[in-house]
């Protein structure tokens, strides 16, 4: 058994390490832009559609933004369309990064981020879907490092998965319209995105105070940590 904790942990740095490089020497963070967006996906159907999905999945897996795939769902698609693609990639990275922690975290990850899964057990151990909705929503902790401590956690995969579905949308929605063609003021544009972005704030906090019976405090940063929200 200890032994096969530690070539987890070895492939698991390794893995990480080779994804780096690949990610650096292929400059593929520049190059997935409105130009790639431009040649690779608008106008090219549902192959560039499929394409979107995949590579916003392994974007945001491995801690980028998923409000840069949201912005740039809403560049290459409609607002709904590119709303619900962005969404969709911004799920599939989510799922990438929890599998990928629930493989190799009962040895090495559980190691570093054992406190943290830890904290985001007792947060969600009764309402796992509603809670779930609710670290979507507010934009606090690191999206990525929540995924890994969802993955090493003991909260079943699909209460996370659909309440991650459903708290990424609002956000989504916001980026998609800012990133969008729609022919409105740039003021209103982004006025809209703001007013949007606070009526999801506002639907978090009601979320927890109902699910809590507190005012809100410190013990979101607790369960998800202090960083801001990354992606």
């Amino acid at each position: 058994m200890r032994a096969r904790v530690i070539l987890k942990g070895l492939a698991l740095i390794l893995s990480l390490a080779l994804l780096g490089y690949l990610f650096k020497t292929s400059d593929l963070g520049s190059s997935v832009n409105e130009a790639w967006i431009d040649a690779r996906v608008r106008g090219h159907g549902l192959n560039g559609a499929l394409l979107f999905l995949l590579m916003g999945g392994l974007f945001t897996a491995i801690g980028l933004p998923r409000q840069v795939i949201a912005f740039l769902g809403g560049y290459a698609f409609s607002v709904g369309m590119g709303m619900l693609l962005g969404a969709l990639a911004a799920l599939l990275g989510c799922m990438l990064s929890f599998a990928y922690a629930r493989f190799f975290g009962k040895g090495f990850l559980r190691a570093r981020l054992g406190e943290r899964a830890g904290r985001f057990d007792r947060f969600v151990h009764d309402h796992p879907f509603s809670m779930t909705v609710l670290i979507r929503l507010l934009p606090v902790g690191s999206n990525l490092l929540t995924n890994l401590a969802a993955g090493i956690s003991s909260i079943r995969p699909a209460y996370f998965f659909a309440g991650t579905l459903i708290g990424y949308l609002p956000q989504t929605l916001v980026f998609a319209l800012v990133g969008s063609g729609v022919h409105i003021a740039p003021m209103l544009k982004l006025a809209l995105a703001i007013a949007l972005f606070l009526v999801s704030m506002a639907f978090g906090v009601y979320l927890y105070r109902r699910q809590r019976g507190v005012a809100l405090d410190e013990s979101l940063d607790e369960a998800l940590g202090e960083n801001a929200e990354q992606g």
